[in-house]
């Protein structure tokens, strides 16, 4: 089997030991990501960037993505995410769970995870 690992820079990868992607199998699982900025609209848009990028690192997109986690600290904030998420998944919504709980830091306000398919 062949393990491919994909680095973001971010500043918590090499303090707990974790990488933005890895791509195993014709899998691509890519880590919960939290984006920079202060709203969560802005959060959500900057962890969407990263993970495209990912994605595309890896060689697929978001309309491989099977499946997505949305973790945020207050749930009201989420209906405001959805034209963007909507957005970014278009005609191939993925699975979905929104789950919520405590992140990282105080300050992060969504953070996103998913799961996508290598394009045959």
């Amino acid at each position: 089997m062949s393990i491919t690992r994909i680095h973001s820079g971010g500043e918590f990868e090499p303090k707990i030991g974790y990488c933005r992607a890895v791509v195993a199998n014709g899998w691509v699982h890519v880590a919960g990501t939290v984006g920079q900025g202060t709203t969560v609209l802005e959060q959500c848009a900057s962890a969407l960037e990263i993970i495209g990028k990912a994605l595309n690192e890896a060689g697929t997109d978001f309309a491989h993505v099977v499946r997505v986690s949305y973790m945020l600290p207050d749930r009201s904030e989420f209906p405001p995410c959805w034209p963007m998420l909507r957005a970014a998944f278009g005609d191939n919504p993925p699975a979905t769970t929104m789950i919520e709980c405590g992140l990282i830091t105080p300050e992060d306000r969504i953070e996103i995870e998913v799961t996508a398919v290598l394009p045959t």
